[in-house]
């Protein structure tokens, strides 16, 4: 689980400030403000470490990749090419990491680990690692920091206070560029008695970064049709495009979930047609194959009990909206971080606000009889959802310590993410001035308009 984020000088950011991330993360604000950036610069982070190409220190992606974010240039704050764009990233270590150096014999055990990173334009504007950092914690306090530095005339240098890193005899090689934003070369490590353990770190940097998920804000329209071969999608897909292989593949791999500690287990297919009722969008759901031994499917659901069978593409658009973002949380491995922007596109207010409990269900639920540690951060404009959170936190069914909200505003030329204090009682301390509209001021005006119209009919009636 992604536990901190802080990005300077990105697209809108100057500066973000540093984010707690919780395992329900949900970000509001007005459009075209900035939310959405913070997610794509996860998704270009993952695609670097998924590219076969190691001297490309970001991959800004192109028309294959998960996200294309365009120019460097373009990229930057205010376009402004002097400035380094820097971020920090940390996550949970779900089953810890211990280093020891070989000749010390010095452990370092921590359960979060955080990279830190400093790109600048080099002479063809493509980015370049200034700076690379990793910070090893155990419960919030550092074991171990590793700096990986560019000097003033380019030199390479490598430090640390907790370990003294030891150079082979022979000559004092210089160090080589990183591979991509985060990984120490194997060339320069070898330059070193004692730096094999820098592998750990990357190797720990790729399996975060993996297990990010993205669903954006537009998912596909329903298919009569859906084909699916036997193969075991990585999600539901950035627009949903998979979801039923999901459902299938889940299926026939004989995945149960249950809601939380003590809870009944159901099979996947089950798990996600019971929570459609309870979204009160359908009554029953399967998926059925067209006819034995082929690998094209239909989805047929019922509206009503007593209605017919009819197919997914027979009934309101909202069902295959929401099923891609239904089905997300509870596919994705554990530990994963599932980025969702506008879940509650083209849903009524009702299925909204019960949309928040799936996301609380979400972070709780467990795979046979584990908790499967997933993340959930949220764009939304749903102000639904966000009562029926506070209204959890009221009743006890869910920690403030389990939920971060941030308030996304433009500040001048930039954007500022301001995080919003719940208490116990699921009261917001400090509710952002026009938060979902100055609802106040709509009133008011309809209230005098009222008042006016009543004053004229009365002057008329005379």
């Amino acid at each position: 689980m992604l536990t901190h984020l802080r990005v300077e000088n990105f697209k809108a950011w100057g500066d973000s400030g540093p984010l707690r991330l919780a395992p329900l993360t949900v970000i509001f604000g007005a459009n075209s403000v900035g939310k959405s950036s913070l997610g794509h610069l996860l998704l270009a982070l993952k695609q670097t470490a998924l590219s076969a190409d190691r001297r490309r220190a970001l991959h800004l992606g192109d028309e294959h990749s998960l996200i294309e974010l365009g120019t460097f240039a373009e990229c930057i704050h205010n376009h402004d090419l002097s400035r380094d764009l820097r971020f920090e990233l940390g996550w949970n270590l779900p089953h810890g990491m211990e280093i020891r150096d070989p000749l010390s014999q010095a452990r370092f055990s921590g359960d979060e680990l955080r990279i830190k990173v400093a790109l600048q334009a080099d002479k063809r504007e493509q980015p370049l690692v200034r700076h690379l950092g990793y910070d090893l914690k155990r419960e919030g306090q550092r074991e171990l920091a590793i700096d990986y530095t560019r000097g003033p005339e380019g030199k390479l240098d490598i430090a640390s206070d907790q370990i003294k890193l030891v150079r082979n005899v022979g000559r004092g090689w210089p160090l080589d560029e990183p591979d991509k934003f985060y990984r120490i070369s194997d060339q320069s490590r070898a330059r070193f008695q004692n730096a094999d353990f820098l592998s750990d770190l990357a190797l720990q940097t790729e399996a975060a970064l993996a297990g990010i998920h993205y669903l954006g804000p537009l998912r596909d329209p329903p298919k009569r049709i859906y084909s699916w071969s036997g193969e075991t999608p990585e999600s539901v897909g950035q627009r949903g495009e998979l979801t039923i292989a999901a459902i299938l593949a889940a299926s026939s791999l004989g995945r149960k979930l249950s809601r939380g500690l003590n809870k009944r287990s159901y099979p996947f297919d089950a798990f996600i047609a019971k929570w459609l009722r309870e979204l009160g969008v359908i009554d029953s759901f399967t998926v059925k194959s067209v006819a034995e031994g082929r690998k094209e499917y239909e989805v047929l659901l019922k509206t009503h009990s007593s209605g017919s069978e009819v197919k997914l593409t027979d009934v309101g658009f909202g069902v295959s909206q929401v099923l891609p973002a239904l089905t997300q949380p509870f596919y994705c491995q554990p530990h994963s971080t599932v980025w969702m922007e506008q879940p509650e596109i083209h849903l009524h207010p009702q299925v909204q606000a019960a949309l928040a409990d799936v996301f609380i269900a979400a972070i709780k639920a467990r795979e046979n009889g584990k908790l499967r540690g997933v993340q959930l951060i949220i764009e939304s404009h749903s102000e639904h959802m966000l009562n029926r959170i506070q209204r959890r936190i009221a009743e006890g069914d869910l920690s403030e310590q389990d939920v971060a909200i941030y308030f996304c505003r433009r500040t001048g030329s930039g954007a500022e993410l301001e995080p919003l204090r719940l208490n116990m009682f699921g009261e917001i301390e400090n509710w952002p001035e026009n938060f979902f509209g100055d609802e106040m001021a709509d009133i008011a005006a309809r209230t005098l308009a009222a008042m006016q119209r009543k004053k004229a009919q009365v002057s008329e009636s005379r």
